[in-house]
C-alpha cells in the first residue's frame, strides 16, 4: 500500500479566511462565535453562532458563478485555491485523468433552499431561478471544484450529517492508498446558517443560547457555524518527487456505525472506530498525544466520547490531551472535521495544542485532559480526529509526523 500525505491545506471558517489566520485564533483560543445577522433571525430562539463575518463574495466570484454557487460552494472553491496553492500542483494530461475530489456535506445548498422556499411559498411568487437545482444539490461543490482545477478522476460527495468531512477525507485517504489515484483534493463544506437551517436545528433542542463548553459540567448545548476546509492527499512518493512540503501524514482510516439509534451516540461504536483507526495505521495506543475530539458541548455526546476513550486507551487516556475547537469555531456539521483537521496539524507542525474554551466546571464524567481554556506547547508524533453523526455513523482519521 501507498503511504498517503498533505501537502496542501486550507479554509474559511469562523476563526479565519485563510489557514493561517485559523491557526493564529486557535493559538490565542479566540472565540468565532457571535450574534448571528440574517433575515427574521429575530423570530428564532437561538441567536448565537459560528458565522462568517465580513465575507464579501463579490470580492471573489463573478455575477455568473453567483447564480450557480451556493454559499457553501463558495467557501469549498475558496478553502480548494489555498490548499492547491499551497500544494503547487497544476492538473494535466495523466495527473488529471487520475486526481479527484471527494467532499463532505450534511445541508448541502441549504441556503439557496430557504432562499426559493420563501420566495415561493411566503411571496407567492411562481418562478424561481432556472439553476436552482444544480445551486443546492449536495454535490455542487465537488462539481465546481472539479471544473475549476481540471480533476477528471474520481469526484463526488459524502453526506453523514456530521461526519461527512471524515468520512469524505477517509475514502480519499484510501483511494491515494490503494494506488487508485496520485492526488486526491478533499474535505468539507457546510453552510446552514439561515432561519430554515437553524429553526429546524432549534428543534432537537439540543442547541445552547450563549456558549459552546464542551467537557465542562455547566454545558447546555451545541453551537451551529459555517464554513470549509479543503487538503490535498498525496501519494508520499509522488510528493517527494516533486520536492512538495509535506505537512502531515495520514496513516490510518475507520468508520463504524453504531446501528442502534437515530440521535443518541453509542461508546461502543465509538470505541470501534477509534480502535479501528489504530489499527489500520498499526499504531501502537501508547504513542498517540493528541485528540481532536468530536466534544459538540451536548451531555450526551462528551459523556460518551470520554467514555469511549478510556475504554480504547486504558491508562494511557490520562496522558492524553482531547480538545473541541467547536468550543471556538462552533460545530460546523458537514465541514466540521475538515477544520479541525487543521488543529491536528498544528499539534504535529508546531507543537501547539489548541484549548477547549468556556471550559468552567470539571465534570467527574469527562475526567480527561481536555486542555482547558488556553493553547498548551507539547510534542506530539500521533494525532486523531474523531467524528460522530446522527445515525450513529463514525469516522476517525490518525494522523502522524511523517
Amino acid at each position: 500500500m501507498k503511504r498517503v500525505v498533505i501537502t496542501g491545506a486550507g479554509t474559511i471558517n469562523p476563526l479565519g479566511q485563510t489557514v493561517p489566520e485559523t491557526l493564529a485564533a486557535m493559538r490565542e483560543g479566540r472565540c468565532g462565535i457571535s450574534d448571528l445577522e440574517f433575515r427574521d433571525v429575530e423570530r428564532l430562539a437561538i441567536h448565537i453562532g459560528g458565522q462568517i463575518k465580513g465575507y464579501d463574495a463579490e470580492a471573489h466570484f463573478n455575477r455568473q458563478q453567483l447564480s450557480l454557487y451556493d454559499r457553501f460552494t463558495q467557501f469549498a472553491l475558496l478553502a480548494a485555491r489555498e490548499a492547491i496553492g499551497q500544494a503547487g500542483l497544476e492538473f494535466h494530461g495523466q495527473l488529471a485523468d487520475t486526481s479527484g475530489v471527494v467532499m463532505g456535506t450534511s445541508g448541502g445548498g441549504l441556503t439557496t433552499q430557504d432562499e426559493n422556499y420563501r420566495s415561493v411559498y411566503e411571496e407567492g411568487k411562481n418562478r424561481v431561478h432556472p439553476f436552482v437545482v444544480p445551486k443546492l444539490m449536495n454535490n455542487a461543490a465537488a462539481s465546481h471544484m472539479s471544473m475549476e482545477f481540471n480533476l477528471r478522476g474520481p469526484s463526488f460527495t459524502v453526506a453523514t450529517a456530521c461526519a461527512s468531512s471524515n468520512h469524505a477525507m477517509g475514502m480519499a485517504f484510501q483511494m491515494v492508498r490503494s494506488g487508485a489515484c496520485p492526488v486526491m483534493v478533499t474535505g468539507g463544506s457546510e453552510s446552514m446558517l439561515c432561519f430554515g437551517g437553524v429553526k429546524a436545528w432549534e428543534g432537537l433542542r439540543v442547541m445552547s443560547k450563549d456558549a459552546c463548553r464542551p467537557f465542562s459540567a455547566n454545558r447546555n448545548g451545541m453551537v451551529q457555524g459555517e464554513g470549509a476546509g479543503v487538503f490535498v492527499f498525496e501519494e508520499y512518493e509522488h510528493a517527494r518527487a516533486r520536492g512538495a512540503e509535506i505537512l502531515a501524514e495520514v496513516a490510518g482510516f475507520a468508520m463504524t456505525s453504531d446501528a442502534s439509534d437515530i440521535v443518541m451516540p453509542s461508546k461502543q461504536g465509538a470505541a470501534r472506530a477509534i480502535a479501528g483507526a489504530l489499527r489500520d495505521g498499526r499504531i501502537d495506543r501508547n504513542s498517540v498525544g493528541y485528540i481532536n475530539a468530536h466534544g459538540t458541548g451536548t451531555a450526551a455526546n462528551d459523556k460518551t466520547e470520554c467514555a469511549a476513550v478510556a475504554d480504547v486507551f486504558g491508562h494511557h487516556a490520562d496522558a492524553l490531551m482531547i480538545s473541541s475547537t467547536k468550543s471556538m469555531h462552533g460545530h460546523l456539521i458537514g465541514g466540521t472535521g475538515a477544520v479541525e483537521l487543521l488543529a491536528c496539524i498544528m499539534a504535529l507542525r508546531d507543537g501547539v495544542i489548541a484549548p477547549t474554551i468556556g471550559y468552567e466546571e470539571p465534570d467527574p464524567e469527562c475526567a480527561l485532559d481536555v486542555v482547558p481554556n488556553e493553547a498548551r506547547e507539547a510534542k506530539v508524533d500521533v494525532v486523531l480526529s474523531n467524528a460522530f453523526a446522527f445515525g450513529g455513523l463514525n469516522a476517525v482519521l490518525a494522523l502522524r509526523n511523517p
